[in-house]
């Protein structure tokens, strides 16, 4: 009922006083929670089929009695509905329309390999005209996950009587936030600039993880590939062959889900990312791996709508989740026309502002140019003062995956009046305090405020 609250905080359950009112009857659809908007089944009623009409506001509905909060919903089956797409599932979006948006992908990627980078960014303009301004999730950067979880906590304390509640900070070492660097690599242009896009990162002190495709669009350089591993960075699998298809059908994925466990295998990789960030999570299950990166927060300027509203890493089952938390390099440059840092700057403080998870993906195929590298280099220097400025964790996937794995174990215990964290490396872990400032939620750790 409230396990995605507490494996978010990893806070002691007996601060958790929640119990629901009986929503099983009630359709699914939209409302807000204060201002929330929220996606599920309301024991209030009635719900909405889309975001973009008048919400029915529940907050008037949450009673606090005799220490117990009692709400409206169901908190981990709203979590979950927004972590895992489920809301796009409704009459708003329209199963015609998205039967209309797979023939038209299948089209697109029929033809993709004859159209050159110049025709391309005009399609995809057209096609993504106005999405901005699509009211849910919100853009540029969506965290209704981890707001909603912080007005949990505001409710619990309220109910509880307390002042503040105990919980195992969600970064290492104290560290405020974390940053993350990504490379999808798409053709062989983008294979021959590889090693000196390491050396781009290398002289900024930013690692980076870079994305394989494993068949048909290029041969894979096995010298290449040792040579991220000897440079300390990462290798993840990029889809199958990058052609658009492989979540165009269940029959499909299977097929594919298992040559790419395999080139898993050969790689060495325990991190995988769909090709333009198609996905479907409940067809995860077949994938062999630690984590996932497909996911976007909020998907305005995808082809594929929706996003998981956090700015956190998250289990779906046995894999990590670890989303794309910021404009995608190609978006910004060919389709928004953006080569400034003010976009990626502005993500970047919304995200840190929350103590949040900034992952960017950056392809080495449309950072060979001269404008579009000198960007990004600003990018990684802004990156490298905002981590010292911040104490900002700039870190790997793969070393995000272990430190949230060793988390989600870990048990605060009280021993001789004090809060103690118990479990696999926990001398990197701190215990932190949230605590009501106005009608916000603040942060404190043991050794200094957030």
């Amino acid at each position: 009922m409230i396990e995605t609250l507490i494996d978010h905080f990893r806070c002691p359950a007996e601060f958790m006083p929640f119990e629901t009112l009986d929503s099983a009857d009630a359709e699914p659809g939209f409302f807000r929670l204060g201002n929330l908007t929220l996606f599920g089944r309301s024991s209030s009623r009635p719900t909405t089929e889309s975001p973009a009409c008048t919400l029915k506001d529940v907050a008037g509905e949450v009673r606090i009695v005799t220490a117990k909060c009692r709400l409206p919903f169901t908190p981990d089956e709203v979590t979950d509905n927004l972590r895992h797409e489920r809301y796009v599932c409704s009459d708003h979006w329209g199963s015609a329309s998205r039967g209309l948006r797979s023939f038209i992908r299948s089209s697109y990627y029929f033809i993709r390999p004859a159209l050159p980078v110049s025709v391309r960014k005009h399609l995809q303009r057209v096609s993504l005209k106005g999405r901005e301004e699509t009211p849910f999730p919100s853009w540029p950067v969506d965290r209704t996950v981890d707001a909603l979880f912080e007005q949990f906590m505001i409710l619990a304390m309220q109910a509880k009587r307390v002042d503040c509640i105990p919980f195992i900070w969600f970064w290492p070492d104290g560290f405020s936030s974390s940053v993350l660097m990504t490379h999808d690599v798409e053709t062989s242009a983008g294979v021959k600039f590889c090693s000196s896009l390491m050396d781009l990162d290398d002289s900024y002190g930013v690692r980076s993880s870079f994305q394989i495709v494993p068949r048909g669009r290029y041969e894979v350089p096995l010298k290449l590939l040792q040579e991220m591993r000897n440079r300390g960075f990462e290798i993840n699998v990029h889809d199958w062959n990058h052609d658009g298809l492989l979540f165009s059908g269940h029959k499909v994925f299977l097929q594919r889900a298992s040559k790419i466990n395999e080139a898993a295998r050969s790689f060495g990789a325990r991190g995988f990312r769909s090709a333009v960030l198609y996905r479907n999570v409940d067809w995860y299950k077949v994938l062999d791996f630690e984590y996932d990166m497909s996911l976007p927060n909020v998907g305005h300027l995808d082809p594929q709508p929706g996003g998981c509203c956090t700015l956190m890493p998250y289990f779906i089952g046995s894999m990590l989740e670890i989303p794309v938390t910021t404009t995608q390099d190609y978006t910004l440059f060919h389709v928004q026309g953006d080569y400034s840092l003010n976009h990626w700057k502005h993500q970047i403080d919304l995200i840190l502002e929350g103590h949040g998870m900034a992952t960017f993906i950056v392809h080495p195929d449309y950072v060979v140019e001269k404008r579009a590298r000198a960007t990004y280099a600003a990018l990684l220097e802004h990156l490298a003062e905002v981590g010292t400025r911040r104490n900002v964790w700039l870190t790997l996937p793969g070393e995000l995956n272990d430190w949230w794995r060793k988390r989600s174990r870990m048990r605060l215990v009280r021993k001789n009046g004090c809060w103690e964290i118990e479990g696999a490396g926990r001398e990197r872990a701190r215990v932190a305090y949230a605590s009501l400032k106005g009608q916000r939620v603040a942060y404190r750790l043991e050794t200094a405020t957030l």
